[in-house]
């Protein structure tokens, strides 16, 4: 069985909350759950599976702890490692909803990760998204702020989808 890491960017708490929710479904350990302000992107090599999230803030922007992460892991080189991305938003910024996602995305492309866990918005409004490829997102996408009633559901059959794929 895969490794799996998960490694997220706070503020508030909310990322993190998703990230405790996302390692439950996944049978995730405490341990291999980190906040990046508390880790570097070295850790990442002892993982198979590396799942990354952030919140979306000002124009779009990815949570700032995530963002340092960020710029030191688009430096290692990644073959052989599953990436799957999670992030949260408001739909309310209808334009740069959970832009930070397709940011981390971006970023990464030329790692040789293989991207696993692109998902559908359903249940979710905006008019624009840099996470969005095609009519799927790159990740999953949540925004507690207007639709809480949606995120377990949308976690847990986007981990039944990720467990599929690696």
């Amino acid at each position: 069985m895969k490794k799996i890491g998960i490694f997220y960017g706070t503020t508030t708490g909310n990322t993190a909350e998703v990230a405790s929710e996302i390692a439950k479904a996944l049978n995730v350990k405490n341990e291999d759950v980190k906040d990046v302000a508390k880790t570097t992107p070295s850790a990442v090599g002892d993982y198979d599976v590396l799942i990354l999230g952030t919140s979306t803030w000002g124009a779009g922007d990815m949570q700032g702890d995530m963002a340092e992460f960020m710029d030191g892991l688009e430096m290692v080189d990644l073959r052989g490692k599953d990436v799957a991305f999670f992030g949260l938003g408001d739909e309310q910024m209808t334009e740069t909803f959970c832009n930070a996602v397709g940011e981390m995305y971006h970023k990464l492309r030329n790692t040789g990760a293989n991207f696993i866990g692109k998902y559908d918005v359903d249940g979710l409004e905006f008019k624009h998204s840099d996470a969005m490829v095609g009519d799927l997102a790159v990740g999953l996408l949540v925004d507690n702020v207007n639709h809480p009633e949606i995120t377990s559901r949308r976690i847990n059959q986007w981990c039944e989808l990720i467990s599929k794929e690696i």
